[in-house]
Order: structure tokens, then sequence, then C-alpha cells
């Protein structure tokens, strides 16, 4: 399955005729002229992408690390609601966060990655914050989360407030 990150990538690079660009040449298309993300969310996107290895990065260049040509790109795309949001979630929030996935990785043998897209389909799905899908996700899978509780909680209305 082909996740938001790929199609954006694919999309951008398809939209650009090139097979290499610039990190600005990725940014300024999701904020300014798509208005999918902010500024900031736009560069948190191609860092994501960077980390994740579905871009790579060559004397100051970006191409994508999969073949573009294969994703399809479906008529009037647009991206879910917020497809970087579980990453995007500040370091302080990653705590629980991260437990939770670890342990259902642990706990199931799945990659990291495809736990993820599975908690960002849930999100999507039921219209909820990241950290509420995580939870979630982690009981389908029977995992103690009781311990991550308080610092979800926590973090939720921390967040609401800044």
């Amino acid at each position: 399955m082909t996740s938001d990150l790929e199609t954006i990538i694919a999309f951008l690079f398809k939209r650009s005729g090139k097979e290499e660009l610039t990190p600005s040449d990725l940014y300024l298309p999701l904020s300014m002229d798509l208005q999918w993300f902010t500024p900031n969310q736009a560069k948190t996107f191609v860092n994501m992408a960077l980390q994740q290895k579905l871009l790579i990065k060559k004397e100051g260049k970006l191409k994508p690390s999969f073949d573009c040509e294969k994703i399809v790109v479906p008529v009037g795309f647009r991206p879910s609601k917020n497809p970087i949001e579980v990453k995007e979630v500040k370091q302080e929030k990653l705590g629980a966060i991260k437990t939770i996935i670890t342990r259902i990785v642990e706990k199931t043998g799945r990659d990291e990655k495809s736990v993820i897209e599975k908690i960002k389909d849930v999100e999507k799905e039921k219209n909820i914050r990241p950290e509420t899908a995580t939870l979630l996700v982690g009981k389908d899978y029977d995992i103690d989360v009781d311990d991550c509780f308080d610092e979800i909680e926590e973090n939720m209305f921390r967040g609401n407030k800044e």
C-alpha cells in the first residue's frame, strides 16, 4: 500500500517533470502553491521523508528512493488531513507514543512504519488525535498502555494551550 507521503512525493516530482529537486522546490509548492501545509509543516515533511529514506539527498538535490512512475496519483488528490501529524508531535510528546509503538512492534513483529500507518489510518477513519489513535491501536493489539495515559493526557491538554 502506498502511503500519503509517497503519493505526495510522487505528485510533486511528476508535477515538476524533473528527476531531482532542491528542498525549496518541495517546500514552496506544498505550502504556497498547493497550500497543503504551513511552511514549517512543509519543511517537517521534507525532513521526515529524508529520515524515512523516501527521499535521497545528493549534492544539495533531492530525489525519490522509489520509482514515482509506479505510483498512481488519483485525480484531485489531496493528502489526508495531516499525514505528518504522528511524526510532527513535539519531542516531549513522543515518549508515550514511541513507547506504545515500540511495544506493538515487539509484540507483533510488524515494522514501525506499518504500525505508524495503522495509527494514521485509525486517526483519519475516526477523526481523532494521533495520541488517541495510538492508544486505540495499542489496545487493539492487547498492549498494556495504562502507564502511558497520564503522559498522553497531560501533553494533549498542554498542547491545546500553546
